[in-house]
């Protein structure tokens, strides 16, 4: 591996560790030659996973606008940038555990909303806003009262059991 500072091509590998679930591993390594650390991950090569927009048009999955979609939702709520990426490699997992090649940006935006609804409701509520794209205040409304009726019926079981 090329050293990114000096270019030269050989370093040692001071640490390996398994990240995103075992699919990755993330090597901590140092130049031979300058002596600077750097990071590497290494990935095994997937097949192209397709996002159909709602438009027609096709383009390549992209975990990091994912990713991008939840800071933003996130923002000035005091959610950890690990849950949100972990939350989007679970939604990259998800999508292809389900073996196919295609796929809808709906079927992703529902995903997104799922993740966030256990991260932070008002970030689901943000994500939603956009997602949706709420026309009024009426279906605005009308999400928060399903949120709340459905935390109301989860607070319900959890006192019964």
């Amino acid at each position: 591996m090329r050293c990114p500072h000096c270019g030269n091509p050989s370093s040692k590998v001071l640490d390996s560790r398994l990240i995103e679930d075992g699919a990755a591993v993330k090597r901590r390594r140092e130049c031979e030659l300058c002596g600077r650390r750097f990071t590497t991950y290494e990935r095994v090569e997937q097949s192209p996973l397709l996002v159909i927009k709602r438009d027609g048009r096709r383009e390549a999955f992209d975990r990091q606008k994912v990713l991008g979609g939840m800071v933003k939702a996130c923002e000035k709520r005091s959610i950890p940038l690990d849950v949100l990426n972990e939350a989007a490699i679970a939604v990259e997992k998800e999508l292809r555990e389900r073996s196919k090649e295609e796929v809808a940006s709906s079927e992703i935006g529902e995903l997104v909303m799922e993740k966030l609804k256990g991260i932070d409701e008002v970030a689901y509520v943000r994500f939603a806003s956009v997602y949706r794209r709420f026309t009024d205040a009426g279906s605005f409304m009308d999400e928060l009262r399903a949120l709340l009726s459905e935390r109301g019926r989860g607070e319900n079981r959890s006192e019964k059991g």
